[in-house]
């Protein structure tokens, strides 16, 4: 599973690098804080996967927490095709 640390997360947001950014969390949680990603709720991620880029090596990034769901949901997308997809190393919680 591809990682991303948080060093190089923060870059690509302050260089507004072309990235899909992807908060897997669940909506109350979304709602508390976050940084302005998508919200697509692990447990639902399935049913947004039409409404993610048809270039399937767009890059992608999620998020959750602590980074166990986002691995999870890379893992998933990864099986759907989706080639460049990380999750970022320990979440929200290594971001704040």
């Amino acid at each position: 599973m591809k990682l991303i640390e948080v060093e190089e997360f923060k870059q690509k947001l302050e260089n507004n690098t072309d990235v899909l950014i992807i908060d897997v969390r669940e909506c109350w949680e979304y709602e508390e804080r976050n940084i302005g990603a998508i919200n697509y709720p692990l447990g639902e991620l399935p049913q947004f996967l039409d409404q993610l880029p048809s270039d399937k090596t767009y890059e992608i990034i999620v998020h959750c927490e602590s980074g166990r769901r986002s691995q999870q949901a890379a893992k998933y997308l990864k099986q759907q095709g989706f080639s460049n997809v990380c999750s970022l190393k320990g979440g929200l919680k290594s971001y704040f």
